[in-house]
């Protein structure tokens, strides 16, 4: 740790706190939420396309592109685990948001898909089965949202989790429209009440798609993540005790759970010591979310700039 004549670089770390990990049993509900769905993928799929129903087959590929997000998403937090290195400094933890980014396209991709498929059938209808729509989506019902409650604990946390939540639970309301579309055939035999319900289910898709597709972009890009108060953050850095002015400011997702600041703190009177860092640390961690602090003391305000 330096100390220079005009300014030194110090780190402040504080870990597990703030910054507000996701629980480490997350890797369980992905191997059973991934053999759950690919086996209800399977089904709906093979009874969609026996029964007619363009709703159970809509509901089936974005069931199967939930299955693909799982496994992305499972994949990156298992690559966030891994220790830095020569070549990758901070490890591999912004995987996590490559991650959320790829689920979001992943899900573009479906709702072309399923949109292109339900227009055909707007124009050429085939009448559906009800009952089979009833019984199969009903059993979509339970598997979606069983699963969506193993990610329940960690979708305040991170976006991957909260992605694979947000699939799960609207998967369980698709299934239920798809329900209710099975009986309003069923009882009124309107063939178009199937295509409608698939145009509903892209609605639901890319409602959903939206939000998680601007926060993984934003996070790419390295803005301040939501959770996080630049406002507030720079008043408290600017409020401490020495501080004359604060500059260089920067603060950015290292992965979809832990934040990153760094910050030129000019200090007239001279550095202040490790204490004074560890209780800055201790306050950016528990009260603004940032784990990872790197702070520049500087004795005038041009000290540190180039």
């Amino acid at each position: 740790m330096g100390i220079g004549h005009s300014h030194g670089y110090d780190h402040a770390h504080g870990h597990g706190h703030g910054h507000s990990h996701a629980p480490a049993d997350f890797g369980r509900a992905f191997a059973i939420g991934i053999v759950l769905n690919t086996a209800f993928v399977i089904v709906e799929a093979v009874f969609g396309v026996l029964s007619g129903s363009m709703a159970l087959v809509a509901d089936a590929g974005h069931n199967l592109s939930d299955v693909l997000a799982l496994v992305i998403a499972w994949g990156a937090s298992i690559a966030a685990k891994k220790p830095p290195s020569a070549r990758f400094t901070y490890g591999l933890k912004s995987s996590t948001i490559l991650a959320a980014l790829a689920n979001a396209m992943l899900l573009l991709i479906a709702i072309g898909a399923i949109l292109f498929e339900t227009v055909h059938r707007l124009i050429d209808p085939i009448e559906p089965e009800g009952w089979t729509m009833i019984w199969v989506a009903g059993v979509g019902i339970v598997i979606n949202t069983a699963t969506a409650l193993l990610f329940m604990g960690g979708r305040k946390h991170d976006i991957n989790i909260r992605g694979a939540f947000l699939h799960m639970a609207a998967d369980a309301l698709v299934s239920v429209g798809v329900v209710i579309a099975g009986a309003a055939i069923l009882l009124t035999g309107a063939v178009l009440i199937d295509p409608l319900v698939s145009l509903v289910i892209v609605a639901v898709i890319a409602w959903g798609t939206w939000g998680l597709l601007k926060d993984s972009i934003k996070m790419g890009l390295l803005a301040v993540p939501e959770n996080v108060d630049e406002a507030a953050v720079r008043g408290y850095l600017s409020g401490l005790d020495g501080v004359e002015v604060v500059h260089d400011l920067h603060i950015w997702p290292m992965s979809t759970t832990e934040t990153a600041l760094t910050a030129h703190l000019v200090m007239p009177a001279g550095h202040p010591g490790d204490a004074f860092l560890r209780e800055v640390a201790h306050e950016l961690d528990h009260h603004h979310g940032i784990g990872h602090a790197t702070l520049q003391v500087e004795q005038a305000a041009n000290g540190g700039c180039c």
